[in-house]
């Protein structure tokens, strides 16, 4: 019989007890191992029956449950303790408050279209969702106000499991919002607060906004099943990446312009302050700038409406973009007849559809001229714009240089910020009592790491070890459900129980599965890698997890191939695949780990935050040097898999790359982590392997403070969103005074910009053999036309050069007005000193200069000589 409507009954729960609804909805709890292990100890068993979710639990409790624990005085103390300590948490002045200066911004708000928060709270696929919340976390423990916008999807990805031939399988189970900690936006009349759009052919596509809350951080999420909208716009927010075209244009429309409008429905019902930054995590949420266009070109009151060109020059100026893609392929396109068809329909009524049409052009050399490009988009709307690692930001530095032409590469305007974990939902807490220094602070990270150099190595491979063996436990009992699942009898599933062993080197993989992530690279050679499994005295096992698109048939195949070859009775043991990869699984997976594998097609990895978790809780990375391991690569905390010249063969690069990994496991990992200096050497006597433990130790004090979110959300507030906030506030003083000036400006610069020319450079000082430390004085003829010597800064570019002439190790000089030769015409000098010895060069170039642009390419102008 089915239900024909159904209802959440709220638990009451007795004054005493109160605030463990306050504890519950607010999402600390996944990572304040206190108030977590409150709700474990209210009843074991119903906390194990409802996967570790604190509103399901209440939800659970009978009247009888509920009165023994308001009767329980310890229970009642340790809820009032942690309430107290909650309530301390989101008040308190922390780091932000302490350290950043009178004008660092008041609220910043990040839109993303995932969050990774916790498991129960499923509204995330990969990387990208778990960045996205631990952003979140770490913004809140530093106190920094910021604000997330996502959607909530209401069968959120998909749940995975493995079909007896060893296809990957889907499953989508319905979320209920009430039954999750979330609160629903009401206006005071208590009626349902919503952001609506307006859709082509009349329809409408509304939202409800659900509130969540990350410690500090609330989270609004936009939900479109609601009763008036017609079915397929209640259907806009069914799956995260779920459906394409109009389907996928529709949801990122209401994140980016229905989270804009979701956030003055916000600030109106709260009071919260308007947010002076606006951070867009990933090209999803690209119509944000559009919805923030829209707003300043619309008639308001007494003043007058921002022109285009102003209204884009100002909101430039608040806006971050972060992208995340190091390949063309995996940024979202759309036909420009689809976008232009929906913002027909009124959704931006102030702004030229043709104007918007432009921003997301893919107007370059290679671009295709019918797609409009939501990274496109994201980069013209944001003054500021970063890669995720080094590495990242040099792929796409090169990827988006069509946008910047006439600059070289490194001169993009595209810098930075490597990823990074939050720490206290990574790290496993025996090991953070263990390592980490109590006594440690924001204000100085590195230090609370040093502290594992007081931890001998006898308590740190104990610790390990204990990690280890409850891994080996929990993958023992995911395995028998997942054989179960695949139709498999228990009679059949005795050997479950003795899969892997706890004094194994373990080695774990575990993430998305793209083709570029080469899951089945490890499978390149099956008996040479049956043989490392094998190995009778340095037995290797694996522990391998990872979800692949529903649509990614080539994905799934991977998964099959890898599954089929677990499957095999002589290697059942020592190596698994586990299906159904979420936040639950990771955080015993990651701190069971010896050893983290990560083998991608080098520079497709933008980031991979993986191998940090791994890094947090003592294991070693092996891992070819793409993403994060670029740059973090020390020799002496894992090892490089060697990659393949560029220009082999995917076979041929895949066989060397195989190779090298069988080799660095078989002759440098599996001996030292038993005990062998080196291969043939013998075994310590204690049974406990001090070079590898010195590995650990390097790697927790080293990495540790690196890869931590806070680190990253730090670098974000410094080098972003401090100077947005600065920039935003003085392009909106005296009604956009300045940005209007500055909009003027740039017209103008742009306009006149084919008339500016480098007409002719004279040198001298250097004689027939220049030596080092010789000056070397340059003077340049610049035709100008209508634009003056302020408006522009000429340069001299320096350096070692190449054989085909190019300046390389380049630097550059000012080259400043000399002389007004009338017509337009003038002259710039500057001198420079010769400092290196070998092929040396200059040239001369004129770029626009102008106090309130971020960057000398932002413009995307020059003239060189």
């Amino acid at each position: 019989m089915k239900a024909i409507r159904r209802f959440t009954v709220r638990t009451v729960l007795p004054e005493s007890i109160a605030p463990l609804s306050r504890l519950a909805k607010n999402l600390r709890w996944s990572w304040h191992r206190p108030t977590e292990q409150l709700f474990a100890d209210l009843n074991p068993q119903a906390w194990e029956a409802v996967h570790g979710d604190p509103v399901k639990l209440l939800g659970s409790l009978t009247r009888e449950e509920i009165q023994q624990i308001a009767d329980d005085p310890e229970t009642v103390r340790r809820i009032e303790e942690l309430d107290a300590d909650l309530e301390c948490y989101l008040t308190d002045e922390l780091w932000y408050q302490q350290t950043q200066p009178a004008d660092a911004p008041a609220s910043i708000a990040y839109f993303s279209a995932e969050y990774g928060i916790t498991s129960v709270l499923p509204q995330y696929s990969g990387g990208l969702g778990i960045l996205a919340g631990d952003h979140l976390k770490s913004a809140s423990d530093l106190g920094v106000p910021v604000v997330g916008v996502g959607l909530f999807y209401q069968h959120g990805y998909f749940k995975q499991s493995l079909s007896r031939d060893a296809w990957q399988q889907e499953t989508y189970p319905v979320l209920d919002p009430d039954g999750l900690p979330l609160t629903l936006l009401r206006e005071e009349d208590g009626t349902p607060a919503r952001v609506t759009l307006p859709l082509p052919n009349g329809r409408s596509l509304s939202a409800h906004i659900w509130r969540a809350d990350v410690g500090r951080v609330p989270l609004l999420l936009l939900d479109s099943d609601i009763p008036d909208n017609d079915d397929h716009a209640r259907s806009i927010t069914n799956r995260l990446y779920g459906g394409g075209g109009d389907h996928r244009l529709q949801q990122e429309l209401l994140l980016g312009m229905g989270g804009v409008r979701a956030l003055r429905v916000f600030r109106r019902l709260t009071g919260a302050p308007e947010p002076e930054v606006y951070h867009c995590n990933e090209g999803h949420a690209g119509f944000a700038g559009i919805e923030r266009v829209s707003e300043l070109m619309e008639p308001r009151g007494d003043a007058e409406p921002m022109t285009w060109e102003e209204a884009l020059t100002a909101v430039r100026c608040g806006t971050v973009f972060t992208t995340h893609t190091p390949v063309p392929a995996g940024i979202d396109r759309f036909e420009r007849a689809q976008i232009e068809h929906f913002f027909q329909a009124g959704l931006a009524p102030s702004v030229p559809t043709a104007n918007i049409l432009a921003l997301g052009a893919e107007d370059y050399d290679g671009g295709d001229p019918g797609k409009f490009n939501m990274a496109v988009m994201g980069l013209r709307l944001a003054q500021r714009a970063n890669g995720v690692a080094k590495l990242h930001g040099v792929v796409s530095r090169q990827m988006f240089q069509g946008l910047w032409p006439g600059f070289d590469n490194d001169e993009v305007p595209i810098g930075s910020i490597t990823n990074g974990v939050h720490v206290t939902s990574w790290i496993d807490p025996r090991m953070a009592e263990l390592v980490l220094d109590p006594h440690g602070t924001d204000l100085d990270r590195a230090a609370r790491w040093r502290h594992v150099y007081s931890v001998e190595d006898t308590e740190l491979w104990a610790v390990r070890r204990e990690l280890r063996k409850r891994l080996v436990q929990d993958v023992r009992t995911r395995l028998r459900a997942s054989w179960k699942a695949r139709g498999a009898a228990d009679a059949e599933l005795g050997w479950t129980d003795s899969v892997l062993d706890p004094d194994v080197l373990t080695i774990g993989f575990a993430r998305r599965v793209p083709t570029y992530k080469r899951l089945t690279l490890m499978l390149r050679d099956p008996q040479r890698l049956k043989k490392i499994l094998l190995n009778p005295e340095r037995p290797v096992q694996l522990v391998v997890a990872g979800k692949s698109h529903p649509a990614d048939e080539q994905g799934k195949r991977m998964i099959q191939d890898l599954v089929r070859f677990t499957d095999n009775p002589e290697v059942r043991h020592r190596i698994v695949f586990l299906p159904n990869y979420d936040i639950a699984m990771a955080r015993t997976l990651f701190p069971g780990c010896d050893v983290w594998l990560n083998n991608p097609l080098r520079p497709l990895e933008a980031c991979g935050t993986s191998g940090m978790k791994a890094a947090l809780n003592g294991g070693l990375n092996l891992s070819v040097l793409d993403g994060w391991w670029d740059e973090m690569y020390d020799g002496q905390n894992g090892w490089a898999i060697p990659t393949a010249d560029e220009g082999a063969h995917p076979d041929e690069r895949d066989d060397i790359e195989a190779a090298a990994l069988y080799e660095l496991i078989e002759n440098h990992v599996a001996p030292r982590f038993y005990g062998e200096a080196a291969e043939g050497s013998e075994p310590g006597t204690d049974g406990v392997p001090h070079q590898w433990l010195a590995m650990v130790r390097h790697t927790l004090a080293t990495l540790g403070p690196r890869v931590s979110a806070k680190r990253m959300v730090d670098d974000y507030v410094r080098e972003l969103y401090v100077p947005a906030a600065r920039s935003q506030r003085r392009a909106a003083a005296d009604g956009f005074a300045v940005a209007r000036a500055e909009s003027r400006w740039v017209g103008r610069v742009r306009q006149a910009w084919p008339e500016v020319s480098v007409e002719h450079v004279d040198a001298e000082g250097v004689e027939q053999e220049p030596q080092i430390g010789d000056e070397l004085r340059v003077h340049a003829y610049v035709t100008l036309g209508s634009l003056t010597p302020e408006d522009v800064r000429a340069e001299i570019g320096y350096g070692r050069v190449s054989e085909t002439d190019h300046i390389h190790e380049r630097r550059y000089a000012l080259l400043a007005p000399n002389g007004d030769l009338g017509g337009g015409r003038h002259r710039f000098s500057g001198s420079v000193t010769i400092d290196r010895s070998g092929p040396f060069g200059y040239t001369v170039r004129v770029v626009p200069q102008h106090p309130h642009i971020a960057d000398k390419a932002e413009l995307g102008l020059v003239v060189n000589a």
